[in-house]
C-alpha cells in the first residue's frame, strides 16, 4: 500500500518480472526507457508513447475486434435497451459455460483475481451502488452477498463478507433481482430522465452524496457487466483446462 508522489527515479530502478495488480499511475513521465514484453490491462486515459496518445488507438482496436463493445456507450434510451439485451444474452452463455465446471471451481481464484462467484457478487453490488442507490435513491440497498470493489472503505453498515461461499444458484437468484431492477429502470426511462441528474443520497457506502448524470450511472453498470464478463470468460477458459 505504498504511495509514491513527487519522486524522481532516475537511473537506479530496474524492474524485472514484476506483478503490479490494481496500481494507479497518474501524471507519470518516463524518459529514455527501454520497454520490452510489457502487458497492461486496465482503463487507459491519455497514455502517450513516443509522443502518440495510444489510448484512442487501443479503444478503436477493441471496438473493431468486437463491435458490440461500442454499443456499451449508448446516448439514447433505445441504445441502452439494445446494450442491456446484448449483455443478458452474453451472460446467459457465460453462465451455461460455468455450470459445466465443478461447483468448487467457481470459487477458485485464477492468478488471485476474483473467482466466478465473487464476480457475480461484485456485479450485485455494482447495481446496488449505481441503480438502487444513486438512481432510485435507496440509501441502503445492500445485499449481504454483495461484494464491494477492493478500494472501497469498510463500513459496518455495508456488507463485505469475503468468506461467503454461496452456490451458483444462490448468487444467481440475487443477481436476477438486480437484473430485474435495472430492467424496470430502463422500461420507465425517458430521454428527459436520461439527460437529468440524480439527487444526493446520504448514508454509508458508495457513491458519496452528490448529483450524478443518470446516463453515466447506467453506463457504469453496462461497463461493469461487459468488462467483468470478459474477465470471467478468460478465467473460465483456464479453469476448464485444469478441471
Amino acid at each position: 500500500m505504498s504511495e509514491f508522489a513527487d519522486v524522481k527515479l532516475t537511473d537506479a530502478p530496474r524492474f524485472r518480472d514484476i506483478d503490479l495488480r490494481n496500481p494507479v499511475f497518474w501524471k507519470v513521465r518516463v524518459r529514455g526507457a527501454w520497454v520490452g514484453e510489457v502487458e497492461i490491462n486496465g482503463q487507459i486515459e491519455s497514455l502517450r508513447i513516443n509522443g502518440v496518445d495510444v489510448g484512442p488507438l487501443v479503444e478503436a482496436e477493441l471496438d473493431r475486434r468486437d463491435p458490440r463493445r461500442a454499443k456499451m456507450r449508448p446516448t439514447h434510451v433505445a441504445g441502452f435497451h439494445e446494450a442491456w439485451a446484448i449483455l443478458q444474452a452474453l451472460w446467459a452463455e457465460t453462465i451455461q459455460r460455468a455450470r459445466a465446471l465443478p461447483p468448487e471451481a467457481l470459487h477458485e481464484r485464477v492468478e488471485d483475481e476474483w473467482s466466478f462467484i465473487e464476480t457475480l457478487r461484485h456485479l450485485t453490488m455494482a447495481t446496488d451502488i449505481w441503480i438502487s442507490r444513486a438512481v432510485l435513491g435507496d440509501p441502503r440497498p445492500w445485499h449481504p452477498l454483495g461484494l464491494p470493489f477492493e478500494e472501497m472503505e469498510d463500513h459496518p453498515e455495508v456488507p463485505r463478507d469475503r468468506d461467503a461461499r454461496p452456490t451458483l444458484d444462490e448468487i444467481l437468484a440475487v443477481r436476477a433481482e438486480r437484473v430485474a431492477t435495472f430492467q424496470r429502470v430502463l422500461d420507465g426511462l425517458t430521454e428527459e430522465q436520461l439527460a437529468s441528474h440524480t439527487e444526493p443520497v446520504e448514508g454509508p457506502g458508495y457513491p458519496p452524496a452528490n448529483r450524478y448524470p443518470v446516463a453515466e450511472c447506467l453506463r457504469t453498470v453496462l461497463n461493469e457487466e461487459w468488462e467483468h464478463r470478459l474477465f470471467a470468460e478468460r478465467d473460465l477458459a483456464l479453469l476448464e483446462q485444469s478441471n
